[in-house]
């Protein structure tokens, strides 16, 4: 009796276990493997700068006396922005002016001997070696007007190098001068942003995928500003590594912001897509585990599953792109793989419809 229940309850778990039981196809949801494009959301973060900017220095030594602009004060071509003490340029040009009236005025006197000496000579009362000394005279105070209009000119430019003048229509953006400082020449004073346009420049960690970024979309959304959304696309990828950072340089030019100077140096962030090389493609509900490593559930042709291990390429929203284990065209489970086994038989749900 006791044998006869122990066969009997072998039996029973023998039928209760998956490869005796109902094989009646369980319905879930079947997604094909596809090939697609890789696509990476890339996220930056950077400041909104001009396109071109301009470093204003005065051409000369001297002391600031008059700084007549403030940062992010908007200025016009031709605008007096800053002075340096020109009374030493004053003089020196008084000086010249002085010196060119002296010489023309001996050139006047000059001229006029010489035309007297032609006419005597002309009227037989005058000899060519007169002549001549007074053409000779003629030239020599003829030379020195011209080396005293040089020197005018010098002077004059002298002056003028004294004021610091916009050169452009542009927007101040940096103000390294204050009155009573003692400046170098070529020392740059003022640094102004050009109305040209605004870009945005982030530093990006150096990634493989930013090699395809040229010409790619961002869309741009201010950190600290309330604004609607802008469009740029990458207009420069520096090609080497800032060795201090470790990051790379992406310049992205804004559209439609030509004169719209208020977002200077305003804080950014930039969300862009690049695409690399093409991976197979499958829902991430279908991801299982066998072990410690990633697998799906694969159909065959008689609509039964097998477990396949895979090989992971990269997570993206609501995708999982595999780079090994998967063909193109293979059915996996989508949904429902909590309830799969080896060899269980699995209908779509498409086919209810």
């Amino acid at each position: 009796m006791m044998a006869f229940r122990i066969v009997a309850t072998g039996l029973a778990l023998l039928c209760a276990s998956p490869l005796h039981a109902d094989d009646e196809a369980i319905r879930v949801e079947i997604a094909k493997a596809s090939l697609e494009p890789l696509r990476l959301q890339l996220e930056l973060s950077g400041t909104i700068e001009a396109l071109d900017t301009i470093e204003l220095s005065f051409r000369q030594s001297g002391r600031v006396t008059d700084v007549l602009v403030e940062e992010g004060d908007r200025i016009t071509a031709g605008q007096v922005l800053a002075r340096l003490d020109s009374v030493q340029q004053d003089q020196a040009l008084k000086v010249a002016q002085a010196s060119l009236e002296a010489a023309l005025a001996s050139q006047a006197q000059t001229q006029q001997a010489y035309d007297r000496a032609i006419a005597m000579l002309a009227r037989g009362v005058g000899t060519r070696a007169a002549r001549d000394s007074a053409e000779e005279a003629y030239s020599e105070a003829t030379g020195a007007v011209q080396r005293a209009e040089s020197a005018v000119d010098q002077a004059r430019r002298a002056v003028e190098d004294t004021v610091l003048v916009a050169p452009e229509d542009a927007v101040v953006t940096m103000r390294d001068i204050a009155p009573g400082q003692i400046v170098a020449a070529a020392q740059t004073a003022l640094t102004l942003a050009t109305l040209d346009g605004l870009e945005a420049v982030f530093m990006a960690p150096d990634q493989p995928e930013l090699r395809n970024a040229m010409g790619q979309e961002v869309m741009l959304r201010t950190i600290d500003i309330d604004r609607a959304e802008m469009v740029g696309h990458v207009t420069e990828i520096a090609p080497l590594v800032d060795p201090d950072t470790g990051t790379v340089t992406v310049k992205a030019r804004i559209a439609g912001l030509f004169q719209n100077t208020n977002l200077l140096g305003s804080a950014v962030r930039g969300r862009m897509y690049v695409t690399r090389e093409e991976g197979i493609a499958i829902p991430w509900t279908a991801l299982m585990r066998s072990g410690d490593h990633p697998a799906v559930w694969v159909v065959d042709g008689q609509n039964r599953v097998h477990l396949t291990p895979v090989t992971i390429q990269h997570f993206s929203n609501g995708t999982v792109f595999l780079s090994d284990g998967l063909s193109e065209g293979q059915s996996v489970v989508a949904g429902g793989s909590q309830l799969m086994y080896p060899g269980r038989r699995v209908q779509s749900m498409e086919d209810d419809r």
